[in-house]
């Protein structure tokens, strides 16, 4: 299987975002109308779920680019991109209004105060998860589609 090589590899790092976010979507749509919680996520969850799951194709396609030469794990490469998302989806939250950062901590929607010493365990439990995440979920796509 020899053929479009890149475009399966972005098929298979769209995957696992496709999956996924349609359940937090379900989840935000419960706590909005079941328990009538009204906070403006809308604006900050639209945006994401497009561009989340074209993100993780153009990256696993960067992995499938840059994998001989680098000889960087799966895991490992999927682990950097929380770093790359965070400033960047910070920078543009705070740009639409939908992120505030504070003398304590950061308030999302002007509703959600998430104080400074949380976001430290919180992202490094993300980087966990992206790295098993990429190792295991993607890796396993990226066989069974003969990418790696």
């Amino acid at each position: 299987m020899n053929s479009h090589p890149n475009l399966r590899a972005f098929l298979a790092g769209v995957f696992v975002p496709t999956l996924i976010l349609p359940g937090m979507l379900g989840l935000f749509l419960l706590v909005h109308y079941a328990f009538e919680r009204s906070f403006p996520v809308e604006r900050g969850l639209v945006f994401p779920m497009a561009l989340l799951p074209v993100l993780w194709g153009l990256w696993n396609v960067i992995w499938r680019w840059s994998h001989p030469t680098t000889h960087l794990s799966l895991g490992a490469h999927g682990a950097i991109l929380p770093l790359l998302l965070l400033p960047a989806g910070a920078l543009i939250a705070n740009c639409l209004g939908i992120l505030a950062l504070g003398a304590s901590g950061v308030t999302w929607f002007q509703v959600i105060h998430v104080p400074y010493a949380l976001i430290a365990p919180i992202f490094a439990a993300g980087l966990a998860v992206y790295y098993l995440v990429w190792k295991h979920v993607v890796g396993f796509v990226n066989q069974t589609l003969g990418v790696a």
